[in-house]
C-alpha cells in the first residue's frame, strides 16, 4: 500500500523536528518517518551546547544565525529543555595561543557577535576550577546550553500542531524518486528529505558521510563546579582530523549540578562500545586543565555517532540524482547547534522563499561537481 503526502521527512533527531516545523510553518503537512523514537539518535547522546562556531565563514553564518533562533525559542520557552544561558569559554593554555585567541576575538567582533577577552586573572576568576598558569580566554556570552531530548520533543510536538505527523519505530529501507519504502510499506510526496545523521549514508552510499564515534562522561551532582561551558582553544584541530583518535578538552555544567565531561572523537564505523583508553585519555586532558575533576564521582559513561562530512560543512539542499530527494545531513558535532537554521533553509528552499542564509556553501551537489 502507498500513501502520499506533502513531504517525508526520513529521521526524528533535532535537524528531522526543525525541517518539520519550519515545512509546516510554509504550509506544509510532513510526515516523519523516526526507525526507533523522536531524539533516540546523535540528539540524545551529545551535549546539547549551542556554541557559535569560527571554523569557516559559513560554519559561523550556520552556527551564529541559528543560536539566534535559539534564543529567540529560549526566551519564550527554554526552562522547557533546561536552558542555561552559561556563555562559552575558550582557554588559551600557552602564551603562544594568545595571538590565535585575539584573532578568533577579532573573527567574531566583525560580523557582530559580543565576545569578552580574559586575561589569566580575568579567567581565573570566571572559572576558578581552572588549574592556575592558564594564559587567557575568551567569553563567548551568548552561548547557551540545553537539554536536547526535551528540545527534540518540543519542536516535533510544536510541527505536530501544525498539521505534521509522526509515525515512530518507522524503519526506512531506500530511497526511489519521490518515493521512501519502509518495513511497513511506501510512502509517496514530491518532496523527501533525509535527516538520519550518520544513517543518512546507509540509504544514500553515494552521499559521503561517516559516524565519528565519540564518549562523554557525567558526574554526579556538584553545585557551582563549572560556570560555563569551558573548552581548549585546540578543539577545533581535534574536531577535523578525520583519522586516528583524538580528544579534547571540553566541559559544560547541566541543569542538573552535573558535569558533562567530552570530547572524543574516532573512526571505528558503528562499533558503539566504550573505548576505555580512550575515555582514560579525554578525562586526563580535562584532568589538566581542571585538576579537582579527579575528585568527582562519574554516574555513566556513552558513546554516540556523528555525521561527519569531509569538508566540515554539512549537506543542506537538493540531491538532483533522485527526483524530489533533499539532504538536511552532515553537521558532525554541531546539530543541535544548526538545527534550527537548518530547518529553516531547507525549507525556504524547498518552496522557493529567498532564504536568510546563502544556500550556496551547504549545497550537497558540491560532491558530486554539482556545484
Amino acid at each position: 500500500m502507498t500513501l502520499r503526502h506533502d513531504a517525508l521527512i526520513v529521521g526524528g533527531g533535532i535537524v528531522g523536528a526543525a525541517c518539520a516545523l519550519y515545512l509546516a510553518r510554509r504550509g506544509l503537512r510532513p510526515l516523519v518517518l523516526e526507525a526507533d523514537f523522536v531524539g533516540s539518535g546523535a540528539t540524545s547522546a551529545g551535549m546539547g551546547h549551542l556554541t557559535v562556531m569560527d571554523d569557516s565563514p559559513a560554519q559561523f553564518a550556520l552556527s551564529s544565525h541559528s543560536c539566534s533562533l535559539w534564543s529567540d525559542l529560549g526566551d519564550q520557552h527554554g526552562e522547557l529543555w533546561e536552558e542555561d544561558p552559561c556563555g562559552t569559554l575558550w582557554v588559551a593554555a600557552e602564551e603562544e595561543e594568545l595571538p590565535l585567541l585575539a584573532s578568533k576575538a577579532a573573527f567574531y567582533r566583525e560580523r557582530g557577535l559580543e565576545v569578552e577577552e580574559l586575561s589569566a586573572a580575568d579567567l581565573a576568576k570566571a572559572e576558578p576550577e581552572l588549574r592556575p598558569g592558564l594564559s587567557g580566554g575568551l567569553l563567548v556570552p551568548g552561548d547557551r546550553v540545553i537539554y536536547a531530548p526535551k528540545a527534540v520533543r518540543w519542536l516535533m510536538e510544536e510541527a505536530v500542531a501544525l498539521g505534521a505527523e509522526v509515525k515512530e519505530g518507522s524503519n526506512v529501507l531506500s530511497l526511489e524518486d519521490r518515493t521512501a519504502v519502509c518495513d511497513s510499506g511506501s510512502f509517496e510526496a514530491d518532496v523527501i528529505v533525509l535527516a538520519a545523521g550518520a544513517q543518512s549514508a546507509r540509504l544514500l552510499p553515494s552521499l559521503p558521510l561517516e559516524p565519528r564515534k565519540g564518549h562523554l562522561v557525567i558526574t554526579d551532582r556538584y553545585p557551582g563546579f563549572c560556570r560555563h561551558q569551558v573548552l581548549e582553544l585546540g578543539y577545533l584541530k581535534s574536531a577535523h582530523q578525520m583519522s586516528g583518535q583524538s580528544v579534547a578538552f571540553n566541559v559544560q555544567p547541566r541543569a542538573t549540578e552535573q558535569v558533562l565531561i567530552g570530547s572524543s572523537r574516532e573512526l571505528v564505523g558503528w562499533d558503539k562500545s566504550v573505548n576505555r583508553g580512550l575515555v582514560h585519555a579525554m578525562v586526563e586532558r580535562a584532568i589538566e586543565y581542571m585538576p579537582r575533576l579527579a575528585e568527582l564521582s562519574v554516574l555513566r559513561t556513552w558513546t554516540g555517532f556523528r555525521p561527519a562530512s569531509r569538508d566540515n560543512l554539512p549537506f543542506i539542499g537538493r540531491w538532483e540524482p533522485i527526483d524530489g530527494l533533499w539532504i538536511a545531513a552532515g553537521h558532525e558535532g554541531l546539530g543541535i547547534t544548526t538545527s534550527l537554521a537548518t530547518g529553516e533553509l531547507l525549507a525556504d528552499l524547498i518552496v522557493a522563499r529567498q532564504p536568510t542564509l546563502d544556500p550556496s556553501p551547504f549545497d550537497p551537489m558540491r560532491v558530486v561537481g554539482g556545484s
